[in-house]
């Protein structure tokens, strides 16, 4: 795809804006300085495109929502981002601010202006900044990465979105495939820059055609513009005489017909908007925003099933995802269904047990609530990453445990031969979670959430959409102290029961 050959700036402004809605903020720029042949094709660039730099900004409606927009046109001079660029973005992105709006940001970009050399390419610290308080007046900042965008703009505000859109094929990175061929002597391998590798690896969280990204953006919108009811329905009493055996929990946690987070979302929630490759996450992690019951969130969860195990890269953006719900102010949701994180060498080179204590320190001081879901298997680290939180909520026949107990079976007995002893005795069940203060409600399953996947789903939305109205209630000091409460007494003897 040729970035010259794709949509003007006015074009795609043309089909995101309702029909006439669009109010440019655009002023009158100078380029001071500018030299005899870099002036000329300023001119020039102006001629061609009937703008006066290289991003247009103004107002729109997008389905009647007022929305500031940014649109770069790489028509003019590749789109590439000099000094008065940046100047027309941050004053875009701060009067968004003094405003109240949120920002779809559509950048198509070369990089920075070598013309100007080390002053532009020192604008995209304006502009992050710029960015940066807008984010934390909690409005949501959006980006759509065109083909090509690259350099500083890629580094900087294009991959700054709480939620990061892409054109399909649309090359996307740091360093160009030219300047890559001159620095290294060897091409760079094909694919690498492309949107659908990013989409894959968590790094853009969805490729969405230009005709639908007015529905994306609508739907983003609806999600984050959802107004709480005070009183979400409760979940269904859990049937009295009831018990669950651990071994038996371990081994229903492992059918493969077993719903997941991708079936909560569809079952348990109000409305959701996948984030990330098609479903909502590529193997072993699902990331979404999501509604239960008239309460928005930001979901983050461990497929089971995947194609591949739960990595470094998975744990980084389980972080990228944590501080996007505390940049939105809207709690955080995990879902822990995983055998355990990625056991190789080429995850210890990648810092797989780095990841999980940065997951670990980020979780237990986010700013904003935190609610796990515990659907199905809890193994090892990858299942403690995503622990940390205000309140957990736990499948029937949910577990965690540091190894699968027939890894600890191996450790203790020499062999596996004792799992299900090793089960039993460890305390791993939803109801031994309980007693030591980890797990706050257990959702029943009436026998198996694989022989009930709707049914079951939908008691998990409800219990979820009631400990989300519950933390909503709590002032953000009473919450912080709560927290460091409950984090100080894990893993004693806590008695009692939850049900749900």
């Amino acid at each position: 795809m040729d970035g010259e050959r794709g949509l003007t700036a006015v074009q795609l402004i043309g089909l995101v804006a309702d029909p006439g809605s669009f109010r440019c903020w655009d002023e009158p720029v100078a380029h001071p300085g500018a030299d005899g042949a870099y002036a000329a094709s300023l001119a020039k660039a102006a001629d061609r495109t009937g703008l006066d730099e290289a991003v247009t900004t103004g107002r729109a409606l997008v389905h009647g929502v007022p929305v500031a927009l940014v649109a770069s046109e790489f028509g003019f001079l590749g789109g590439s981002i000099g000094v008065a660029t940046a100047e027309r973005i941050t004053r875009a992105v701060e009067r968004a601010t003094e405003e109240s709006l949120p920002v779809l940001a559509l950048p198509v970009s070369g990089g920075t202006r070598m013309q100007e050399g080390a002053a532009a390419f020192l604008c995209m610290v304006r502009v992050t900044a710029a960015v940066q308080a807008h984010q934390a007046a909690g409005l949501p900042y959006l980006t759509y990465l065109r083909n090509p965008t690259m350099g500083g703009v890629f580094a900087s505000w294009g991959t700054l979105g709480h939620v990061v859109l892409a054109e399909p094929g649309a090359r996307l990175g740091f360093l160009g495939p030219r300047v890559y061929e001159e620095l290294r002597g060897v091409q760079l391998p094909p694919g690498v820059q492309r949107a659908e590798t990013l989409a894959a690896r968590g790094l853009v969280d969805g490729v969405v055609p230009p005709q639908e990204l007015r529905e994306r953006v609508l739907q983003v919108l609806s999600v984050l513009g959802t107004r709480p009811v005070r009183q979400p329905v409760p979940p269904a009493e859990r049937p009295s005489g009831r018990t669950a055996d651990a071994w038996d929990s371990v081994r229903r946690s492992r059918r493969t017909d077993r719903p997941g987070v991708r079936d909560l979302l569809e079952t348990g929630t109000d409305e959701y908007v996948p984030l990330g490759a098609p479903g909502g996450g590529s193997g072993a992690l699902v990331r979404a925003l999501a509604v239960f019951g008239r309460r928005p969130a930001v979901v983050v969860g461990q497929q089971r099933g995947g194609d591949r195990p739960f990595t470094a890269a998975d744990l980084r953006a389980v972080r990228r995802t944590a501080r996007t719900a505390e940049q939105l102010g809207l709690p955080l949701v995990t879902v822990v269904d995983t055998a355990g994180a990625e056991l190789s060498v080429q995850a210890e080179l990648d810092g797989v047990a780095v990841e999980i204590a940065q997951c670990l320190n980020l979780l237990t001081a986010l700013r904003t609530p935190v609610l796990a879901v515990l659907l199905g298997q809890g193994s090892g680290g990858g299942a403690l990453a995503l622990l940390p939180a205000d309140r957990v909520i736990a499948a029937e026949h949910g577990w965690l445990s540091p190894l699968p107990p027939e890894g600890a079976s191996a450790i203790v007995h020499r062999d596996g031969g004792h799992a299900a002893e090793m089960a039993r005795s460890q305390g791993i069940g939803a109801y031994d979670l309980a007693a030591v203060g980890l797990v706050d409600q257990v959702v029943a399953e009436l026998p198996d959430a694989a022989d009930e996947p709707g049914p079951f789903c939908a008691r998990v939305g409800q219990a979820v959409a009631l400990a989300l109205g519950s933390l909503a209630a709590l002032p953000a000091e009473e919450l912080r102290r709560a927290r460091a409460a409950r984090n100080r007494r894990l893993g004693d003897r806590a008695g009692g029961s939850a049900a749900g």
